[in-house]
């Protein structure tokens, strides 16, 4: 029987996540008390996005929920905390992630100099705008027409404890070490699948809602950061190339499947609820 192993949500792009209980589902991802998955996001003065890729300490931002208030910590800084009310004069801003432009709104000049300090580079924090919309790509949703916050470009990553479980086994045959799921940042896990069936399945459907699968994720060098440390280590790459290669992504390495939730929309979901997965064959 699958079932849901956990559940992440990252208020901030690439930094660290809030794991829950329990989350609701809607068509930009997951959300839990006002908050919803990526929806800040920190640039630099061209307002283009950073992440772990080239600031590794990022992944050292932790947030909690508190009063109202989203709440940062990072090591030698004290805390930032964020209200979740919206300020209706905040400055409005263009921010740049991959090949979208999208409104956003300032988090002010408190915020922007608790970022540019804790990453030792001149940064803002931004929102994204409650009258702003950004689509994903329908070369890969097939025609779905579906919307994500400041993600890489869908709303939900998901993937499998049995995958991670078999990404380990050969980098522990390599002399590697085990990693850690939150090294792979997906917001859904499931168990109870085999390794790799995420990249076969029609459906995963918990309850009312229904996620459906639309493409392999490609990774990027950031797994190879240390989520509690912050510190760059062995990139797991060279082992995938043996076995996560992908043909229709030009031999990209992939790692979980990203998912449009397409029916059921506002259900809340609970770590371990019964899932029932369709397979695509």
């Amino acid at each position: 029987m699958a079932t849901l192993a956990s559940l992440i949500l990252y208020p901030v792009k690439s930094c660290g996540g809030l794991s829950l209980q329990q989350a609701t589902l809607t068509v930009q991802g997951l959300q839990h008390g006002g908050i919803g998955d990526r929806e800040w996001v920190v640039v630099d003065a061209a307002g283009i996005c950073l992440t772990q890729r080239e600031y590794p300490r990022m992944s050292l931002i932790k947030p909690a929920l508190l009063d109202g208030q989203l709440v940062l910590s990072a090591p030698d800084a004290e805390a930032l905390a964020l209200p979740l009310a919206r300020d209706a004069s905040a400055a409005t801003l263009t921010v740049q992630v991959w090949d979208d432009q999208v409104r956003a709104s300032d988090s002010g000049e408190q915020a922007a100099a608790w970022f540019s300090a804790v990453l030792g580079v001149p940064c803002r924090l931004a929102r994204f705008h409650p009258q702003a919309e950004r689509a994903v790509s329908q070369t890969w949703s097939g025609g779905i027409a579906a919307t994500t916050l400041f993600s890489d470009g869908y709303p939900l990553l998901l993937t499998s404890t049995a995958s991670l479980e078999e990404l380990n086994q050969r980098l522990l045959r390599a002399g590697r070490a085990a990693l850690p799921m939150n090294r792979f940042r997906p917001n859904v896990v499931v168990d109870g699948i085999e390794a790799f069936d995420e990249d076969y399945t029609e459906t995963f459907a918990l309850g009312e809602a229904v996620l459906k699968p639309v493409k392999p994720c490609p990774r990027c060098p950031m797994p190879s950061v240390d989520q509690d440390t912050g510190v760059v280590g062995p990139d797991p790459l060279d082992i995938m190339q043996s076995f996560r290669a992908k043909p229709e992504l030009d031999g990209a390495l992939c790692f979980g499947m990203n998912c449009l939730v397409v029916a059921g929309a506002g259900q809340v979901v609970s770590v371990g609820q019964e899932i029932e997965v369709t397979l695509a064959f």
